[in-house]
């Protein structure tokens, strides 16, 4: 994980230091607002200032934004680096669901994500639009299932249930509208405004995965063809991932060559801040529908390079 292969082998250098249980209240900048000068921080209920020649955001897609909103200044009103306007929107996070197919005939397959499939991830021929990726989830059990089920659904009908599924988790795209965003109240607590998007690429996805399973009909377990179809009885349950489901979210501090339409450069770079770094998933400008870690990883690299050439 992140400690075992990044953090533990980091803190083996003497001058890296982990400071935690620390909360980074803003960044102050220096009178003319082109370079951050103090990271102010809350820890242990006191106040500390640090400061250095480059200051690196990585605290995601919502907490980045909110922190550059925090560190607004008379050369800054909107927030630091903000004046595209673009900090904070255009929250992304994906349109996320998960469909257990139930078969007639029992799975007692053990596998985790061995499987996905992109072959409409661009659209088909009767809807030339994306519609996204779709992969094994793992396999279910009735515990799991028990979470999203009604309270009187019995303990054995669930366990039954996954027994006989195939388990797939569909994700596409969420489309960068500058309204879905990230905004403080005047408290300075977090409000996210979010409304849908690309819902009918999503509900196609569905339906073509739905599709090519009712064209099954081999039946590996017993040896035999289910000439009815392995899901002929068309029992599908799906459930799409609400908001609450973070892991993708992405956007907020979007990348680009214009300032005025992007609050970094192409190396994240704030444009209006020479010293200031975000390098987490809000410098998406699109989401794209598959998982974004490793692509934030390889951009993190990339930028890691960008700094070492910078402080040579």
């Amino acid at each position: 994980d992140a400690q075992v292969l990044a953090v533990d082998p980091a803190l083996e250098f003497p001058n890296v230091t982990l400071v935690t249980n620390a909360f980074v209240e803003r960044l102050e900048t220096i009178p003319s607002g082109r370079a951050v000068s103090k990271v102010i921080v809350r820890r242990n209920g006191q106040r500390e200032e640090y400061s250095a020649a480059v200051v690196v955001v990585s605290a995601g897609a919502i907490n980045s934004a909110a922190l550059l909103l925090r560190s607004a200044n008379e050369k800054h009103p909107e927030g630091l680096a903000n004046r595209s306007g673009t900090v904070g929107r255009h929250y992304m996070g994906h349109v996320n669901s998960v469909l257990m197919a139930v078969s007639k005939c029992p799975n007692p397959t053990i596998f985790q994500k061995t499987l996905s499939l992109n072959d409409f991830y661009f659209g088909s021929d009767e809807f030339p639009f994306p519609m996204g990726h779709i992969s094994f989830v793992g396999k279910l059990d009735g515990v799991s299932l028990s979470a999203g089920a009604p309270a009187i659904a019995p303990g054995f009908t669930l366990d039954y249930m996954a027994r006989h599924s195939l388990d797939f988790w569909l994700t596409s795209e969420d489309l960068p509208d500058p309204e879905n965003r990230v905004t403080l109240d005047g408290q300075g607590n977090i409000v996210l405004s979010y409304r849908p998007n690309n819902e009918e690429g999503h509900t196609r996805l569905i339906a073509k995965l739905k599709s090519l399973l009712g064209e099954q009909r081999a039946c590996s377990v017993h040896g035999h063809e289910c000439h009815q179809g392995l899901f002929s009885r068309n029992l599908y349950l799906k459930e799409r991932i609400p908001r609450a489901g973070v892991a993708h979210q992405n956007g907020t501090v979007r990348f680009g060559n214009d300032p005025e339409t992007s609050a970094l450069d192409r190396n994240c770079k704030a444009h209006e801040v020479d010293n200031l770094y975000v390098v987490d998933a809000s410098f998406f400008p699109s989401s794209g529908a598959v998982n974004p870690a490793l692509t934030i990883m390889a951009n993190a690299l990339r930028v890691g390079d960008h700094l070492r050439e910078r402080f040579s």
